[in-house]
């Protein structure tokens, strides 16, 4: 090569030379040098044999600029492009490669005619739009005309107390807090104890803006409340209006409260001292008070837009969830892997294969509802645990008392993946995913029971056997009835 030519070398070939220089100086042996290029010692090796007899361009490879094995077809290339730019102009390119390859029998890779659109100008990528506008609306004229409502997660007690969620209600005319209600997380429950504080205090606000969240927007669609949440369910009733924002700059105005009180709130309840959700809901209502004299904004209107609650409004039954049971032969109706027995009566009997209404309240209590009227029931609780005095008051029951625990133990307890979350009640959040090595009660079969029994029997003959001798009292008379 003269000393004039030029080559050109990617970082990575200019860093592979500079390390084979280095073996071929003998400044680095080839088994280090083979370690630093994640090579073998032999392939080193044969990489400084080629850079002494052909110099720098040894080390580029024999695969540059040409053109690559795996190319498509130019024709084909420029008939997915006329096709695409005749019928497909506007699909994206994954739909645009389905289509392709149903219709028109074209088996190309969804990259593929991703960059074959953007080279037509067809497919803008994402990094390379230009950032959305989100410009300033005018506020609503009066107060209560809109609400904004959003959960924030937080640490607000700081090290005192594990993080929790706090419900914001700021009105959109005026910039006033409206209500705060600590709670463990944003469920439909806690909403629900928000909103009947806010209407008790207020009264009821014309809409509610908030976020896509499950409470407030159903992900299935297909469901057969038609894509209606409880707690929009709830406000129908109430005639109250919901919104759903497709963005966060959209409700904005509550979204930069909630940094406002994540420095100020923080702050204040650091002062009091105080630690608890039951706490700070009780200096919630002072807390508004300063914070509104401060921030708030005069409305437009001096109308209030609040409406009091009509005589046939019922809180206590409106902010319910809701579920639609069918009443069996034996006359139980099942929710939530509990069986409600209802009584044997004409009325319960005409009610057999029709369907009516479970109601839960957020403080825990169960109605079953027919016709506009409760009917009594009895429980019987599927996912019952065994109470560990029981087992202590009946020691001769030991053995079916420890398999009960075993049964428990590899059992899926959770409740249906349907039933609201009950945390504003203290119950932890429902996990997703079954924990290992447990199954639903019904997939426990005569095998298992068996396999159980065996454990459990071994496990308590070892635990005999390490007691001294003065504990294994032996009775003279047993009780062979049982």
């Amino acid at each position: 090569m003269a000393a004039t030519d030029r080559i050109t070398m990617t970082m990575r070939e200019l860093d592979r030379f500079k390390v084979i220089q280095s073996v071929v100086d003998g400044q680095l042996k080839p088994w280090r040098a083979a370690e630093r290029l994640l090579l073998t010692t032999r392939q080193v090796r044969r990489l400084a044999a080629r850079l002494r007899e052909q110099g720098p361009p040894g080390l580029i490879s024999g695969r540059c600029a040409k053109p690559s094995n795996h190319r498509i077809d130019a024709g084909v290339a420029v008939r997915a492009v006329a096709i695409i730019k005749e019928r497909y102009a506007d699909f994206g390119p994954t739909l645009a490669c389905e289509k392709l390859r149903e219709c028109h029998n074209l088996k190309l890779a969804k990259e593929t005619v991703r960059r074959l659109m953007i080279d037509a100008r067809l497919w803008t990528p994402r990094r390379q739009r230009p950032p959305k506008i989100h410009q300033p609306r005018n506020r609503r004229s009066c107060l209560g005309e809109l609400i904004q409502i959003d959960g924030s997660d937080h640490r607000w007690f700081e090290d005192r107390a594990p993080a929790c969620t706090l419900l914001v209600f700021i009105d959109d005319a005026t910039s006033r807090l409206m209500t705060l209600h600590f709670t463990a997380t944003e469920s439909t429950f806690s909403y629900f104890e928000a909103t009947r504080r806010y209407i008790e205090q207020h009264g009821k606000p014309m809409a509610f803006y908030s976020d896509k969240a499950s409470v407030f927007s159903a992900n299935q669609k297909s469901t057969a409340d038609k894509g209606i949440t409880q707690f929009g369910r709830a406000l129908y009733e109430l005639n109250v209006d919901t919104f759903c924002a497709n963005s966060s700059q959209a409700k904005g105005r509550v979204e930069r409260a909630n940094l406002t009180l994540q420095d100020r709130l923080v702050k204040e309840l650091r002062l009091r001292g105080i630690d608890t959700q039951a706490a700070a809901n009780i200096y919630a209502p002072h807390f508004i008070a300063d914070f509104n004299n401060r921030f708030g904004k005069a409305p437009k209107s001096d109308y209030n837009a609040h409406r009091p609650l009509r005589d046939d409004e019922d809180l206590d039954s409106v902010l319910t969830s809701r579920a639609s049971r069918c009443v069996s032969n034996t006359l139980t109706v099942q929710y939530d892997r509990v069986l409600y027995l209802l009584d044997d009566s004409p009325v319960t009997r005409a009610l057999i294969h029709h369907y009516l209404d479970v109601y839960e309240y957020p403080d825990g209590r169960i109605e079953i509802v027919a016709n506009g009227t409760a009917l009594t029931y009895r429980q019987y609780d599927r996912l019952s645990d065994v109470d560990q005095g029981a087992e202590i008051d009946n020691k001769r029951l030991g053995h079916v008392l420890a398999l009960s625990r075993q049964v428990q133990l590899e059992r899926d307890n959770r409740r249906i993946s349907g039933s609201p979350s009950r945390t504003n009640r203290g119950e932890p959040v429902k996990p997703k995913m079954r924990a290992n090595n447990t199954r639903k009660q019904r997939e426990l079969k005569q095998n298992d029971l068996d396999a159980m029994i065996l454990r459990t029997s071994e496990r308590q003959a070892a635990a005999v056997g390490k007691l001294p001798s003065t504990e294994i009292i032996l009775d003279p008379k047993p009780d062979i009835s049982t």
